[in-house]
């Protein structure tokens, strides 16, 4: 996909949706994707915390 394309489809989306609506979509979807991020940050920290209290058991050797 080249610019041309790129533009038409833009034109087409401000025909649809209109400049204004067009900005609420892109401030929504960028809030979204914050927010997304910043869950993931917090699962890692959470995940770290997890492992710190209580460390991976070893496999126990059987004997024969």
């Amino acid at each position: 996909m080249g610019w041309p394309e790129l533009l038409i489809i833009a034109l087409i989306a401000v025909v649809l949706f209109g400049a204004g609506r067009l900005a609420d979509i892109g401030k929504g979807l960028g809030q979204g994707i914050k927010h997304f991020k910043k869950g993931l940050k917090e699962a890692e920290e959470v995940g770290k915390d997890d492992e710190e209290v209580a460390p991976k058991k070893l496999p126990e050797k059987k004997e024969a």
